[in-house]
């Protein structure tokens, strides 16, 4: 495809960022510029800053062709997010915003997570052909997770209860037609799993949804920086790679290695749950925390490891650590329900468990039969060729803008 004018426009975008919606948005970026591709990111740094407690002391990861601008708003920025929030709308950057999406000549606008940006409005901006990846359930949840009440996933709308037990105001454009106006001005809503897609239609999403799954970096080839340091344990270790909050599951997944000893379980994250659960693992010697590593060592992590755990509870939209799993070449083992289920039960490439028993058995069996470790990681290894990698992800992508690219040019003007 010939060279294109893009803009990926997110919350969130590394280092000031929580999550995999931002992992990826910035692997897309890298990917789209070293094709030659011009391309800017627009993100919210006062977004992570009004959410993180830390600031990011980091600077974005360029590279030739891409651009990071950083929205900034003073003193006001905190009120000013509020106001987006509950307008879903911008505000006091809206200008900014709309000035850059309508004078940069894009070819492309990709929305990406654009909660806190002032969606749904923030998507009638511009006159590009327009993208809109669906990274949560921001459009349908005013918790943006279908998590209901801190506690469970939702089965039923209980939306005005539930904001008021999340701490956060109702936002009346939700009982407007808003979404419905924004969700017409995209040319197409991407969605990375199943899951994600038929969550969207059936909690009421305006506008039909493509799937196209994200990709992730090849883990099974290491280089001299992956094999640098030491061994992670010189025992047999599973690995948990995500942020450490309630609805990760990462305290259950714990809780398990109580009675699970037989292996260590190795930490890589952070989150708010990071100093209690530091406090309730001082006691079990083979649970060992390490924070957040860089890439290289992640992908060490995943190759040295028995298998990922992913104890998710919440209904995830992709599974970016079970995806991992598969593409440094070892099983996952994953909470049943969600785009996780999914990503295992078409792959074949891991085990899915229910309770605390299935969990243990899925461990001891992976430890003690490596017939069937080896079984699992190799057909989640092929389904990563298959269906996870740039190069596949690029093609459907290049499709698609081709696509939106003939009808715009066939659309009476």
């Amino acid at each position: 495809m010939k060279s294109l004018r893009i803009c990926l426009v997110t919350t969130f975008y590394p280092p000031e960022s929580f999550g995999g919606d931002a992992v990826f948005v910035e692997r897309l970026a890298h990917a789209l510029a070293r094709e030659g591709h011009r391309v800017d990111v627009l993100h919210d740094s006062d977004a992570f800053e009004t959410l993180s407690p830390l600031r990011a002391v980091e600077a974005p990861r360029l590279v030739p062709n891409l651009a990071v601008r950083s929205l900034r708003g003073g003193s006001l920025a905190r009120a000013d997010l509020l106001a987006s929030h509950q307008l879903g709308r911008p505000v006091g950057k809206a200008g900014k915003i709309r000035d850059m999406l309508s004078s940069e000549s894009y070819d492309v606008i990709h929305f990406h997570n654009v909660s806190l940006l002032g969606a749904p409005h923030l998507l009638r901006y511009g006159s590009a052909i327009k993208i809109c990846t669906l990274h949560d359930y921001w459009f349908v949840c005013p918790m943006h997770v279908l998590w209901r009440y801190d506690r469970e996933r939702c089965t039923r709308r209980t939306c005005v209860s539930c904001t008021i037990a999340g701490r956060r105001p109702p936002q009346l454009w939700r009982y407007t037609g808003a979404v419905r106006r924004g969700a017409g001005a995209v040319g197409a809503f991407l969605a990375p799993s199943e899951t994600c897609r038929d969550l969207h239609a059936r909690n009421g999403f305006p506008a039909p949804i493509r799937l196209l799954p994200h990709f992730v970096p090849d883990f099974g080839s290491a280089s001299p920086a992956d094999t640098a340091s030491a061994p992670a344990s010189d025992r047999p270790f599973f690995l948990y790679a995500g942020r450490l909050e309630k609805l990760k599951g990462i305290e259950a997944l714990v809780e398990s290695f109580r009675s699970y000893d037989d292996a260590d379980l190795v930490i890589a994250g952070s989150g708010s749950l990071e100093g209690p659960l530091r406090e309730a693992t001082q006691n079990l010697p083979h649970v060992r925390m390490i924070g957040r590593v860089g890439d290289a060592e992640l992908r060490r992590l995943y190759r040295e490891a028995v298998a990922a755990i992913v104890p998710s509870l919440a209904y995830e939209t992709f599974g970016l650590s079970a995806v991992e799993a598969f593409a440094a070449g070892i099983p996952a083992v994953v909470t049943a329900g969600g785009a996780l289920e999914e990503a295992v039960r078409s792959s074949g490439g891991g085990l899915v468990y229910r309770s605390h028993g299935e969990l243990v058995e899925s461990l001891a069996a992976l430890q003690s039969r490596p017939d069937l470790r080896r079984r699992l990681a190799e057909s989640g290894r092929r389904s990563y060729r298959e269906r996870f990698t740039e190069a596949a992800h690029l093609q459907a992508y290049y499709q698609l803008i081709g696509e939106l690219q003939f009808q715009a040019r066939r659309r009476p003007a």
